[in-house]
């Protein structure tokens, strides 16, 4: 039984999903579509940093994606079969990955999903893509929505005003009390204020105030009042940086929420990098708000100013835990737009080529880091003392640990920098020839280095 426009009709939940998958049927959301049999695949840059993996079975109509859609199948599955059926020759011939391969194993054969039970209108993928058809514009619609928007913006503007101001005051009042009562009572504390700061708009910093007890009581005890006295001092430069320039989007952004990843590739001004990439690492961690942040980190193995990079996604985490579309040590050219920053890092994939080769000329080695990495931290903190973490490129050094569990890497010029966690005994022996790693103020997390003894990943 083949694909055909009516199965797949058959199959969607409801016209609304087929609008939405019409809206999908665009060559630059797909950077990877391939078939194998009566096996198709692909991967769609969806809203988070990464792409969604979709497979489908054109002989059984079965299929499964990665992102969270309760709908089955989802749009981009009802893309992906729909691209097929129009355009079955865009799809290159492939070995099937292991994932697809995973999916077929597990599901049951000769379950094709059956036709959903009609309900209103018949499903039509022509009206589908008739709907997602540009309507002319309404001029005085138009300036309604802009007004209104521009209400909202004042209103949240003066919102978060009185917000930041409150927490300022609130600062004022932890330091005036005691470091030590407020390390005693830190989660309550924060939680309060966290509240607050919510009500009044200031998601971002919300969030932001709500993990700071995660980070304070992961110190050891020594070192947590000078821990809290940067954090709560990084906060009064956050809030005053804002008032100062509201308008400035890195500021907005880490007070009042991000943009979207559709009104970053949309932004001329974002900054965009080709480049060759290398995935140093992935780091995940669930939030106090029960979502999961998924952080991918690049390194830019080209010459030039952009040299880390971050994917940066969210999902619930009663969502369970998500395979990452990136593999450590992996390379492959592409695209990135950069979230407009005082110093840029997190990005979206604009075009990612599934090649792993560096084309001729390009380096494929790590670029030389600085003698002094801290220095070249500090430096950078001036352009934005509020951020709690940056990345950095070690040089040449040695992991050395006592045996309490503390280590050190140490360079060969004699440069000592503390590291966050135990490294394994292969780490402890090996000669480091670089190594990059996010430094969190007091501590460096090691993501990945290069050693005499090949690549080594650390837990980031």
């Amino acid at each position: 039984m083949g694909l055909t426009r009516s199965a797949i009709e058959a199959m969607a939940p409801d016209q609304s999903a087929l609008t939405a998958a019409s809206a999908l049927l665009k060559p630059a959301k797909w950077p990877v579509r391939a078939r194998s049999g009566h096996l198709i695949w692909g991967e769609c840059q969806g809203s988070g940093a990464n792409p969604y993996r979709v497979a489908a079975d054109t002989d059984e109509h079965g299929a499964k994606c990665t992102c969270p859609s309760r709908k089955f199948p989802c749009k981009h599955a009802i893309a992906l079969m729909w691209l097929f059926v129009e355009d079955g020759a865009t799809f290159q011939d492939a070995d099937i990955p292991a994932w697809v391969n995973d999916w077929m194993g597990r599901r049951r054969k000769g379950a094709a999903p059956a036709a959903s039970a009609a309900s209103g209108d018949a499903k039509s993928l022509s009206t589908a893509r008739d709907a997602t058809a540009d309507a002319p514009p309404d001029p005085k619609a138009y300036v309604r929505k802009r007004a209104a928007s521009e209400k909202r913006a004042q209103d949240t503007r003066r919102s978060v005003r009185t917000a930041t101001e409150d927490l300022d005051g609130w600062i004022s009042d932890q330091l005036r009390t005691g470091l030590s009562g407020f390390l005693t009572e830190v989660g309550e504390r924060c939680r309060r204020i966290a509240a607050r700061l919510v009500d009044a708009k200031a998601g971002a910093l919300a969030s932001r105030v709500d993990e700071m007890p995660s980070r304070l009581l992961a110190l050891p005890n020594e070192q947590r009042i000078e821990a809290a006295v940067a954090e709560l001092g990084k906060l009064a430069l956050l809030t005053c940086a804002w008032r100062a320039a509201p308008d400035d989007p890195d500021l907005r952004r880490e007070v009042i929420g991000s943009e979207t990843r559709e009104e970053v590739l949309a932004d001329a001004g974002a900054p965009r990098c080709g480049s060759l990439w290398e995935v140093l690492g992935e780091r995940t961690l669930t939030r106090r708000d029960g979502l999961v942040s998924q952080a991918t980190w690049l390194m830019n193995l080209r010459a030039g100013p952009q040299r880390f990079a971050m994917l940066l996604d969210f999902f619930p985490a009663s969502a369970g835990r998500r395979s990452g579309a990136f593999v450590p040590g992996e390379r492959f050219t592409a695209e990135l737009a950069f979230y407009p920053a005082h110093l840029p890092l997190r990005a979206v994939i604009v075009r990612r080529d599934q090649s792993i080769d560096a084309p001729d000329g390009w380096s494929v080695s790590w670029p030389d880091a600085a003698a002094d990495p801290l220095a070249e931290v500090a430096e950078q903190a001036l352009a934005a003392p509020w951020l709690t973490e940056m990345p950095v490129l070690l040089p040449a050094g040695r992991i050395c640990a006592e045996a309490s569990g503390r280590a050190w890497w140490r360079s060969h010029d004699g440069i000592v920098v503390p590291l966050h966690g135990a490294p394994s005994a292969l780490a402890l022996g090996a000669s480091i020839e670089r190594a990059a790693g996010v430094w969190a103020g007091s501590r460096l997390s090691l993501i990945a280095a290069r050693t005499n003894w090949g690549r080594l990943g650390f837990d980031a």
